[in-house]
């Protein structure tokens, strides 16, 4: 079967387009500027060829900060303006500021503003290009579903949710109970026997299977899956879908097949691999109580005067196997703040206080936490420490929790970067899924982009 030919972006492919683009865009604007204007500040030559590599390198890094590859703020224009402008700020900024790996400060200074206003300029084109020709409904990706008619709206409404550029447009139904659609929205429903031809009229980019393999699916639907599956057609499951596009592990799908689902990191047994994460435990923990003895005169002022009480507290949580430790941080709230036992905090506890929520937009609160890196009890990056009393809750109720406990704890992670704040059993199934993403797919590119997410949540003052 000849498949007709369809246009679309996946989740990584759009935003290696956007880096590539980002700085191919931003050079070649610099080279046009350089040949119209006495530009003589950058350029770009075989001599200095290095110029561009660093230029390029810090222009990613910030713009990775500053959420210029997050794919939901990239198509909202007012967003990717102001993040436009914080890149490209502190991009030059470094840039001037390093001229061991850039060029020296010009003698025309007017060149700086000409170097400046030229990336602003470069990175506003493309992005308006961007959102305007790429950001729309054409590069969607067209998916069928292969699933019982009870659950398809809510797999459907669920990848929609993690990916918007996922479109589904029906499905074939493996259950006997009739399809009952939504009065808004409701998805068109195929044959099994006309699943090839659904594929060609509509320009289907993939099919996700949802039913469970116990389950089993008719022999018809059967036979047509590898019939498109042999002409090269992708095929995929629906819990490997869910992981790529929501980067997180859908326990609540899982069966008890369990290492089918959890194929854990070489990096978690890969002793080069745990040698430098140590090394980098105690250079981050040793720059970080550094920087709190630093401020440590705003934040004695702060506690005397918004936050009256102890300095620190201190409690028990769990941590690698299960192994308990008392955990440091700075209080954020008021002193008897559980007097009527163990209780979650929410995202407006009246139990914080002012400061203390000060503390905790900033992260300046798990600075103490640090001392539990050195001591080994924590790693910076990892799943958040629980306290026992809610893991033993969770336990119960949210299935593999307790398979966070084979790494150590972290100060900040996966989840506490992408996930809301956990206030509920809900929350923490979503954190849950997060922690066994990371667990999963653990290595130092992961860990790299966990350090520079964090960075963001500081710089927009979203800790929790």
């Amino acid at each position: 079967m000849t498949k007709k030919s369809n246009i679309h972006f996946d989740i990584s492919e759009r935003k290696v387009l956007l880096r590539i683009l980002d700085i191919l865009c931003v050079l070649a604007l610099l080279y046009g500027v350089g040949l119209v204007f006495d530009f003589d500040y950058f350029i770009i030559n075989s001599e200095h060829w290095f110029w561009s590599i660093v230029l390029a390198i810090y222009l990613t890094v910030f713009a990775t900060i500053f959420e210029l590859y997050d794919l939901q703020k990239a198509s909202n224009f007012e967003v990717v303006v102001k993040n436009i402008i914080l890149t490209s700020s502190v991009t030059v900024l470094f840039y001037l500021l390093t001229p061991f790996f850039s060029p020296e400060l010009p003698e025309n200074r007017i060149q700086i503003v000409y170097f400046y206003l030229a990336i602003n300029i470069a990175l506003f084109l493309w992005r308006y290009a961007y959102i305007s020709l790429i950001a729309t409904p054409r590069f969607f990706k067209r998916v069928l579903l292969v699933s019982d008619a009870s659950e398809v709206e809510v797999v459907a409404s669920v990848l929609h949710k993690v990916d918007p550029n996922y479109k589904v447009i029906g499905f074939v139904n493996t259950d006997t109970k009739a399809y009952k659609p939504l009065e808004i929205g409701s998805l068109e429903e195929f044959q099994g026997k006309d699943l090839k031809q659904a594929v060609t009229d509509h320009f289907i980019s993939e099919i996700v299977v949802c039913t469970p393999q116990a389950k089993g699916i008719k022999r018809g639907i059967y036979n047509e899956l590898i019939e498109l599956l042999e002409s090269g057609f992708p095929i995929r499951e629906y819990t490997q879908v869910y992981e790529e596009l929501s980067k997180r592990v859908p326990v609540q799908h899982v069966d008890k097949d369990f290492y089918r689902y959890f194929p854990f990191s070489r990096s978690n047994q890969n002793k080069l691999y745990l040698f430098f994460h140590r090394v980098l435990d105690l250079l981050f923990s040793t720059i970080g109580l550094l920087f709190g003895v630093l401020i440590s005169p705003l934040i004695i002022i702060g506690n005397l005067i918004g936050n009256r009480g102890p300095f620190f507290y201190s409690q028990e949580r769990v941590g690698r196997n299960g192994k308990p430790f008392r955990i440091i941080k700075l209080r954020t709230m008021v002193v008897d703040a559980e007097k009527h036992g163990a209780q979650y905090a929410t995202a407006k506890d009246a139990r914080i206080t002012r400061f203390g929520n000060f503390l905790r937009k900033t992260r300046f609160d798990e600075i103490p936490q640090f001392l539990n890196v050195i001591k080994g009890d924590m790693s910076v990056i990892g799943p958040r420490p629980e306290r026992p009393v809610f893991v033993e809750e969770l336990s119960e109720i949210i299935p593999f929790y307790e398979i966070r406990h084979i790494v150590k704890p972290g100060v900040t992670g996966w989840a506490q970067v992408n996930a809301k704040y956990g206030a509920s059993h809900a929350d923490a199934l979503e954190k849950l899924q997060y922690d066994l993403y990371y667990i999963k797919r653990r290595s130092l590119f992961l860990d790299i982009s966990i350090v520079i997410k964090t960075l963001s949540t500081i710089i927009f003052y979203r800790g929790q």
